[in-house]
């Protein structure tokens, strides 16, 4: 019986063209973040398992892959069995995003970075998700964080660079999503939500483009919410005008006037973005302390990346506090969305030659070419000629020219466009 050959569920093989493809799209991200003046780092695939389940992560802890430990007994496999606990096999853990590994990151090296240090990450996460469209258990998380800055330089910069990025991919039609976590606070005040059920009711909240403000409020009554209009309620703070600076409408009295002039600052001061205050918006990470953000699509019912402002993590690794703020395109989810300009990527061409030809020619000919910049592929002439061009252009390449004892120095070839024919 044959042995299955496809990857794991919910992991992906990549063909040369869409590894190319998608390695395009990095480096143009990589570019923009490297202009406005971040730094790229590079952490371990995985971490200590109590560090991955420390409480940071929410509910992404449950979703990580665990490692277990080398040299374990039979006894040790019966006593994690009997006490149901299978943390207490694995030392290890794959890491599940990025910002955990940065506060790590950070908490080691402090002492060689400077006071305001701008990380880029741009790496691999798994996570044991139910595969389903645009969720894998393995996918490229596209980071960026500033740690050391307590003000809101650190969302502009932020959310800047993040708007410049998405405009350079050309994806269209992008807003981002503005709250703030002291908002919320104060709406889960208002309604009379006791403290330790806050953030069960923010992940309710959190549901409310899925299951609507009714389901929303049938949720939150099982927390013990008695307000009667939380539906109502919600609905109008979906739809209502917030521009209240210009003093027609009084603010609610719940709405924290420091935090929403903040994020009204930002929101104006990102030139070119579609910028939005959505006193809804909740982001599942707990670790969350201040404003958050989202990238939305009007074609898209899911969020394409997100972030926010996260005081209080890195404390948990070096006993003091350190402000940190970071936002993540959602890299996976709007590839495929992406008509990926070419603009700055090496010319591809193939030169295609018969068995004729001396290896030391050859060479010699590819070496010109590649001192230009171009990028170069032998092939050798076949019957089927249209099948090779079709199959070179399915890999990228953008011409191709034959090779004859004649044309042996760049200058000399007669460059075709790939499906121009023989």
């Amino acid at each position: 019986m044959a042995q299955t050959v496809t990857p794991p569920r919910g992991m992906r093989d990549f063909l040369p063209a869409e590894k190319s493809r998608r390695e395009h799209a990095l480096s143009i991200i990589r570019g923009v973040y490297a202009t406005h003046g971040f730094d790229e780092i590079e952490t371990p695939v995985m971490e200590d398992s109590s560090r991955l389940h420390a409480g940071l992560g929410g509910d992404n802890e449950k979703l990580a892959f665990a490692v277990m430990r080398r040299g374990l007994t039979p006894d040790d496999l019966a006593a994690a069995a009997e006490s149901g606990d299978a943390l207490a096999l694995a030392d290890l853990g794959l890491r599940y995003d990025l910002t955990v590994p940065l506060a790590r990151f950070y908490a080691t090296h402090r002492a060689a970075l400077p006071p305001v240090f701008r990380a880029i990450q741009i790496a691999p996460v798994w996570r044991a998700e139910r595969p389903q469209k645009g969720r894998y258990r393995q996918f490229v998380q596209c980071d960026i964080d500033i740690i050391g800055e307590a003000g809101p330089m650190a969302e502009l910069e932020l959310l800047t660079a993040t708007v410049a990025a998405l405009d350079a991919l050309g994806l269209e039609g992008c807003r981002i999503r503005l709250n703030d976590r002291r908002i919320l606070a104060g709406i889960l005040g208002s309604w009379g939500v006791p403290e330790e059920l806050r953030e069960r009711a923010l992940i309710t909240i959190d549901k409310l483009d899925k299951i609507g403000p009714d389901g929303v409020a049938a949720e939150l009554a099982t927390l013990g919410v008695e307000k009667a209009d939380v539906a109502a309620e919600l609905r109008q703070l979906a739809t209502a005008d917030w521009h209240l600076a210009d003093g027609t409408a009084p603010p609610p009295a719940w709405l924290d006037l420091e935090a929403y002039g903040e994020l009204i600052v930002l929101r104006d001061a990102v030139p070119g973005a579609g910028v939005d205050f959505d006193p809804t918006l909740v982001r599942g990470m707990g670790y969350y302390t201040g404003t958050i953000f989202e990238i939305a699509h009007p074609d898209h019912g899911y969020s394409l990346g997100g972030g926010g402002r996260y005081d209080h993590m890195i404390g948990r690794f070096l006993g003091q506090e350190v402000p940190a703020c970071g936002f993540s395109i959602g890299f996976e989810r709007i590839v495929d969305l992406l008509a990926v300009r070419d603009d700055g990527r090496p010319r591809s061409v193939v030169l295609v030659h018969g068995r004729d030809l001396a290896a030391r020619d050859l060479l010699a000919l590819k070496h010109e070419l590649v001192a230009s910049g171009t990028r170069v592929r032998f092939e050798r002439r076949t019957k089927n000629l249209r099948g090779l061009l079709e199959r070179v252009s399915g890999d990228g390449f953008d011409a191709w020219a034959p090779v004859t004892a004649e044309t042996t120095d760049a200058a000399s070839l007669e460059f075709r466009d790939l499906g121009a024919g023989s």
